[in-house]
């Protein structure tokens, strides 16, 4: 079983910093692709950034200059540094990971639970 775990959430002013980190455990082959969505209140989820295993990144324009993300595939972890904060920020960040558990098989999406982001004016 897989499971995807987030840490870092909290409480922050404006204009300040917090790091996200997420580690995927498990019957693991391989990690593809690992990222970082965000879902507000009353809207729906959407892509912060994403990084393959080569390290090529992609970011959303909302987060673009502020946010880096990083991974470490041997620790099958994926980071994200929030700088300058906002509060349209607000929200709970889910990782996420497309993973292999057996190298015969297609991978698919793997989901973590979600830690809250809430950036105070």
């Amino acid at each position: 079983q897989v499971q995807l775990v987030e840490f870092g959430g909290g409480l922050v002013q404006a204009g300040g910093s917090l790091r996200l980190s997420c580690a995927a455990s498990g019957d693991i082959f391989r990690v593809n692709d690992m990222g970082w969505y965000r879902q507000a209140p009353g809207t729906q989820r959407e892509l912060v950034a994403i990084i393959n295993r080569n390290g090529g990144t992609k970011y959303s324009d909302s987060v673009k200059g502020r946010f880096t993300i990083s991974r470490d595939n041997a620790m099958n972890s994926v980071y994200l540094q929030m700088n300058s904060l906002k509060p349209e920020d607000t929200a709970v960040y889910h990782c996420y990971g497309y993973l292999l558990t057996d190298w015969r098989q297609d991978g698919r999406d793997y989901w973590g639970q979600g830690t809250r982001v809430t950036v105070s004016s």
